[in-house]
């Protein structure tokens, strides 16, 4: 760490040096032009460039299937505008995984092939995007598909199940999209700025996105569940079914306590959330003692059911947690 000394100059201004190292490491001269970014009692300096847009080059030979489209989502994600694939000649194979990875992210677009690359290109605007839009979105989804994963093993209904499962994909892409702009907050404070939040509060979003993510996943592997079992016996539908809400009510609360801009409220809201994930424990023991009676591969299966409900409320209450954090006062 360095330290400068303050200085007055025309009885007014203040001015402060910068040190040598870090202006010649970042090409910054007499002339240059550099930002300042206010962030609570911190200044945050930057250098403006004149780039618009990040690429990043990737060699991808000898990747396919989920390696492939693996790389592609890291490099969204890294936050790279511009994104070139090459190798010696690129397969037919490769260009139909690098089609289908780019339709799984928000905003990339393949804006160019050869037979030894293939370019992709983020097309939207990070001013564009909002983090706690995409995040409220990721909570309607994810509580939808929980409650229809449920619906369809209570009444026995193979296509709403195959359409949760379908459904994860919605959840995936703004799960990246929130991982990509968080990233480039920490990288650029401009980004910051251009999407109206901190540092600290993009990461509380981040981190409840990637819960959210989670449910999702839960939900869907209920559906695909729901896909192998019969209809269950109505007193197993009826535990399930309260189960279900219990675990919902912890992800509802702690998501309100989150959005929630006041902080004693949302203080509130997180405690109660986190109080609730006693009740979807003991409703957990309910179904439990329940599944005992039944024939063991349709018990294991509920089983599953039951984790998958315990773990969507585990992660509400993950959620909880970020709230109170959000909420407490700054040091």
């Amino acid at each position: 760490m360095e330290t400068r000394k303050v200085q007055v100059t025309g009885g007014s201004t203040y001015t402060v040096s910068l040190p040598k190292d870090w202006a010649t490491d970042n090409g910054v001269s007499g002339g240059s032009v550099v930002e300042f970014h206010p962030e609570d009692e911190a200044l945050l300096l930057t250098p403006r460039t004149d780039e618009e847009k990040v690429e990043g080059t990737l060699d991808i030979t000898g990747l396919e299937g989920d390696q492939l489209t693996r790389a592609v989502m890291t490099m969204y994600v890294s936050g790279f505008d511009i994104i070139t694939l090459e190798t010696a000649r690129v397969t037919a194979e490769q260009r139909r995984t690098i089609r289908e990875a780019s339709q799984g992210l928000v905003g990339l677009e393949v804006i160019g092939e050869t037979s030894e690359r293939v370019q992709l290109q983020d097309l939207l605007d990070s001013s564009e995007l909002s983090i706690d839009n995409a995040v409220t979105r990721m909570r309607l989804v994810a509580t939808t598909m929980l409650a229809d994963a449920v619906t369809a093993l209570v009444e026995d209904d193979d296509d709403l199940a195959q359409d949760v499962v379908q459904r994860d994909d919605d959840v995936n892409r703004l799960y990246y999209m929130v991982s990509r702009v968080f990233r480039s907050i920490l990288r650029d404070p401009s980004t910051a700025a251009d999407v109206g939040l901190d540092r600290e509060t993009a990461f509380d979003y981040h981190s409840s996105a990637r819960q959210l993510e989670r449910v999702a996943d839960h939900a869907s592997k209920i559906a695909e569940n729901a896909l192998e079992l019969d209809a269950p016996p109505e007193r197993v539908c009826d535990l399930v079914s309260e189960l279900h809400e219990a675990a919902v009510a912890v992800i509802e609360r702690a998501m309100d306590a989150l959005l929630d801009d006041d902080s004693d409220e949302a203080t509130r809201l997180a405690n109660e959330a986190r109080q609730s994930v006693d009740v979807v424990d003991e409703r957990v023991r309910e179904v439990d003692a329940e599944l005992l009676d039944l024939e063991p591969q349709q018990a294991q299966l509920l089983g599953l059911v039951v984790d998958s409900l315990s773990r969507a409320g585990d992660y509400g209450g993950n959620v909880a947690e970020t709230a109170l954090q959000k909420a407490a006062p700054k040091p």
